[in-house]
């Protein structure tokens, strides 16, 4: 027998509900499941992800990255979040608040540190703050793809990794009161932290192996 997570809590709202400050997401009500529909960006030279060569769903090359922001309603700061597919290997800077030049600073300066066959694609949602893509592109050497409008899911490895950084600074955190040495050590949390779908690897030594092969 195996019982899925949506089970689980809806047993924990129903019949437990001392245990709802133990989930990984806990809210007073259990929420329906739904899209957020957000505007729409004009983004110059977007290529969306039905175009992305179909070898990197695979996950069988490394230097293909997704990148979001995680932000809040309170204060300007946000973070800026650059996942590896392959790896789950995870670059988290602090911007104190959110445009599209400070954006692609956050990723040039995640990633340029890297070789160039461990940056090779980009992908994102279509969010303003994504507008200067192709500058990021010309420094880094990567390629940009989009989301489907509104199908921010196409990204699932990066929107995963927000919702384990919503584990340590929920919604309703001020990120302008986060320091940059909090989030270094979210980062190398989440780097370290063993990955079943890694065979228990952490995505620090994963990452490592990839990139001097």
């Amino acid at each position: 027998m195996t019982v899925s997570h949506e089970a689980v809590y809806q047993w924990i709202y129903l019949e437990a509900r001392e245990l709802i400050p133990m989930l990984a997401k806990a809210h007073r009500k259990r929420l329906p499941r739904r899209y957020r529909k957000k505007s729409r960006s004009d983004i110059p030279n977007r290529v969306f992800i039905r175009d992305r060569p179909k070898h990197i769903d695979t996950r069988e090359q490394p230097g293909h990255w997704e990148a979001d922001t995680v932000r809040s309603l309170k204060g300007k700061a946000i973070l800026a979040v650059v996942i590896e597919r392959k790896t789950r290997y995870a670059r988290i800077k602090t911007l104190p608040r959110k445009t599209a030049q400070l954006f692609r600073r956050a990723l040039v300066d995640a990633l340029t540190q890297y070789p160039k066959h461990m940056r090779l694609t980009i992908t994102y949602d279509n969010g303003a703050e994504n507008t200067s893509h192709t500058w990021v592109d010309r420094v880094l050497g990567t390629k940009s793809y989009f989301c489907e409008p509104y199908h921010s899911w196409e990204k699932a490895t990066v929107e995963n990794s927000v919702g384990l950084i919503r584990r340590y600074f929920p919604k309703g955190t001020n990120f302008d009161n986060v320091t940059k040495y909090q989030v270094l050590w979210l980062e190398r949390k989440l780097n370290n932290r063993p990955r079943k779908c890694l065979n228990y690897q952490t995505p620090a030594e994963a990452f490592r192996q990839q990139r001097c092969t």
